[in-house]
């Protein structure tokens, strides 16, 4: 096992920076020192996230591109390592969802679309970090999944057998880097309580849902020295409800 120590300050790569889960862990990450590669599809909305963190040219900076590319998630990797040295922390927070249709109607096209969102930006990102993570001895790979991967749903396959996938993947990489200083865990939410409903419309619904906050502490946590013996872990983050 591994025994290189926690780098100080953390170099943190979040994909899906530029959604609220995503704003909310670079806002983590900042406040603790780290310094920010914030990844996102759109360059306006990135500048603006890495604005509002009032953090120096140093500290954060933007990397555009299409993760579901594995050139273009390398080429993100690259450019992260080149300008900072390494990446201690992957926040994967790439997603979407898209359902409604019953099985016996559903649209390959529509499975595609999440296996793309879910399971292969998640493979692509991967493959493109690992290989450093692995050599430093140290890394920490923190992605969010939902309920619906292990109790599906009805009109809800494409984005379930997407998560699902997604979660074997990681759970498959923790016991193979386990011996290598890195950690793979996966953070499970209901809903994403971004509009706080939880706390302005109590309800037994809305009791479960997690808030950006929520989730961005958690990750803070899993990336922290007190978490390094946590590994191939799903978390729930739904126990109010």
């Amino acid at each position: 096992m591994s025994t290189v120590e926690q780098p100080e300050p953390l170099v943190v790569l979040v994909t899906g920076a530029t959604g609220p889960s995503g704003r909310a862990v670079a806002r983590r990450f900042a406040a603790d020192g780290a310094r920010l590669a914030l990844n996102g599809s759109d360059a306006v909305r990135l500048a603006g996230v890495i604005g509002s963190l009032g953090l120096a040219t140093d500290r954060a900076l933007a990397v555009t591109g299409d993760l579901t590319d594995p050139e273009a998630a390398r080429e993100i990797v690259v450019t992260v390592e080149a300008a900072f040295g390494r990446i201690d922390v992957l926040a994967h927070l790439v997603g979407g969802w898209t359902g409604g249709t019953p099985v016996a109607d559903l649209d390959h096209a529509e499975v595609r679309s999440m296996l793309d969102q879910h399971l292969w930006t998640t493979l692509n990102t991967l493959q493109a970090v690992l290989p450093g993570m692995t050599s430093r001895g140290f890394g920490r790979i923190v992605a969010v999944s939902s309920p619906y991967a292990a109790t599906p749903g009805p009109r809800g396959a494409s984005y379930a057998m997407a998560k699902a996938a997604e979660e074997v993947l990681l759970r498959t990489v923790a016991r193979e880097v386990a011996a290598d200083g890195v950690t793979a865990n996966i953070l499970v939410i209901r809903i994403l309580d971004d509009e706080r409903s939880r706390a302005t419309q109590p309800t037994a619904r809305t009791a479960g849902w997690t808030t950006p906050e929520e989730l961005a502490d958690a990750i803070a946590w899993l990336a922290s020295p007190a978490a390094a013996a946590v590994t191939g872990t799903r978390i729930p983050l739904d126990g109010r409800g």
